[in-house]
């Protein structure tokens, strides 16, 4: 369990993307408060090597043994290496870990992330598809073991600081969207553009898969899953609104009709320190919002035809059982097979359609870790054929 006070003791899944490299940019302004104990990344064992130079953990693990060998000799022979999904598990079940930082994008960490609720781990979560593929055994879990879930997302740390001692409350959630790269442009033009252009979030620097759900406000539409599960509010009492100026981070309207927003600059450095010390506040060296500089904050509701893999996901949440994961699955296959080249990006929303109408999978109230991981497993193979 982590420690009252003193020092938060690391494990950073996922370090060399975007969320993993600001992670560990907050624990170095922070080394009195953070120390890093762990890291682990799939392919990109230089940056890897870099950072476990830089922070001496005492343990990394990498995508497999074919890797480990080759970033054993770039490390200090007192950092344990470990590879796969093994790895993953053993880092998350240290004595010497308090938090586990999930960073990773995709469905890859849902054993990790079990493993580490089971071991009573604090989390600090950045990964979607795992509460959005199983929603209701995460949160089980985590009231069982009495492991607090911390969001990372911005709009899903905006939610739950909003609502700290509110919870009872709560009636609407407001999931602010900036629109992505894709705002303004029409859909005859989409597949005319680059996958550069596709990537190029006006506010946000993010990876790749999570860029291109933005453009197909797929990433709002996991958030509303996400959102779902993560406090406890059904499907038709979370709203998403169109907020370009990306200031206001999400909102909470409570029974009395008072709402409450976060504000501040989009720098996910900041719900990523939130995240790492709460209860706690600290000093940050982000920038504060400056409100005499602020000239407009307008709002808009998404436009569903443009923009079809926000009904999607409402469908797959209101269907239940081990459609999120279907759709979570069929999303990050696509997605893949459009950064390859494979298909065109308006192929993505109908791919994941496709899969979804065809998925006859049971439908049992409370799948079961299997039932999910079967699911996911179907939804991957179908998603495949249907992008060749």
């Amino acid at each position: 369990m982590e420690r009252m006070g003193g020092v938060k003791r690391i494990a950073v899944l996922g370090s060399t993307g975007s969320i993993g490299v600001n992670t560990l940019k907050v624990a170095d302004s922070l080394k009195r408060e953070i120390e890093v104990v762990a890291l682990s990344a799939d392919s990109n064992i230089k940056l890897l090597a870099e950072q476990a130079r830089l922070f001496r953990p005492k343990v990394i693990s990498v995508g497999d043994a074919v890797l480990a060998a080759r970033i054993r000799p770039l490390v200090s022979a007192g950092t344990a290496v470990l590879c796969g999904r093994e790895g993953l598990e053993e880092i998350v079940s240290r004595n010497d870990v308090d938090i586990a930082v999930f960073a990773i994008s995709g469905s890859s960490c849902l054993k990790p992330l079990v493993a580490a609720i089971k071991n009573k781990k604090k989390i600090a979560l950045a990964n979607k598809e795992c509460i959005v593929s199983a929603g209701a055994l995460i949160m089980k879990l985590a009231k069982e073991n009495r492991v607090s879930i911390i969001p990372i997302d911005s709009e899903h740390s905006a939610i739950f600081q909003c609502l700290e001692g509110k919870r009872d409350y709560l009636k609407k959630i407001y999931l602010t969207a900036s629109g992505g790269p894709l705002l303004n442009i029409p859909a005859s033009r989409f597949d005319k553009l680059p996958p550069r252009a596709i990537i190029n979030h006006p506010k946000w620097k993010m990876g790749k898969k999570i860029s291109v759900d933005s453009a197909t406000m797929m990433n709002k539409g996991l958030e509303i899953i996400e959102a779902r599960w993560l406090f406890d509010i059904e499907e038709k009492n979370i709203e998403v609104l169109i907020h370009p100026e990306a200031l206001i981070h999400s909102m909470v309207e409570l029974t009395d009709g008072i709402v409450f927003a976060e504000l501040s600059v989009p720098d996910m450095r900041i719900p990523i320190q939130y995240a790492l010390t709460y209860p706690d506040r600290f000093n940050s060296k982000t920038s504060v919002l400056n409100f005499s500089k602020v000239k407009e904050m307008t709002f808009q509701r998404p436009d569903l035809n443009k923009f079809p893999c926000l009904s999607l996901a409402r469908e797959a949440l209101k269907k239940g059982s081990t459609y999120p994961a279907v759709l979570s699955i069929a999303d990050e296959v696509a997605v893949a097979k459009y950064l390859e080249g494979d298909i065109n990006f308006s192929r993505i929303p109908y791919i994941i359609e496709k899969v979804l109408k065809g998925f006859s999978g049971p439908r049992k109230k409370d799948p079961s870790l299997k039932d999910i991981l079967d699911a996911e497993s179907w939804a991957r193979e179908e998603a495949h054929t249907l992008c060749q």
